[in-house]
């Protein structure tokens, strides 16, 4: 049995786990701690939010988002920094269930949409999405500024 919920103070370590196994399957590096996720998700004011799915009652995967504002939009979006379902939980619409869990709260914010990137190697979740009848952004291109860069850049300011 599939059950959705809000996050609590109480799950960190557990989202902590489901993030460091999410960044192993992409294949990329992480610093999460359960310090930082206690602080900014569950402090005086969270900078993101959690749904986390469990199949009968164990932790499955989990969703988190945060707010955005778009100026030409002129109102709120959310972005969806992560979604992950564990490998054996895949196949069970956890997914979907994730994914439509954080369009409500979309829909009830009155935000004029959701956005996320997927790995352009990541053919099942982008297939997932293509049958969703998600928007792919493929004139715009991520960029990020961090580490060095950001440092000397930030330097400059006045």
């Amino acid at each position: 049995m599939l059950s959705i919920r809000p996050a609590h103070a109480s799950d960190v370590p557990t989202l902590k786990t489901l993030i460091h196994e999410f960044a192993e399957f992409e294949r990329l590096p992480v610093a999460a701690s359960e310090a930082g996720l206690l602080r900014d998700g569950f402090g005086e004011f969270p900078k993101f939010r959690v749904v986390m799915a469990e199949w009968e009652g164990q932790a499955a995967g989990y969703a988190l988002f945060f707010d955005y504002y778009s100026s030409f939009e002129g109102r709120a979006g959310l972005f969806l920094e992560d979604i992950y379902v564990r490998d054996q939980y895949r196949g069970k619409g956890i997914g979907k269930a994730l994914l439509a869990r954080v369009a409500s709260v979309a829909r009830e914010q009155n935000c004029f949409g959701v956005r996320w990137q997927v790995l352009d190697w990541n053919t099942p979740a982008i297939q997932f999405y293509k049958d969703l009848g998600a928007t792919f952004l493929d004139d715009w291109k991520t960029v990020s500024l961090d580490g060095d860069a950001l440092e000397h850049v930030a330097g400059g300011a006045r």
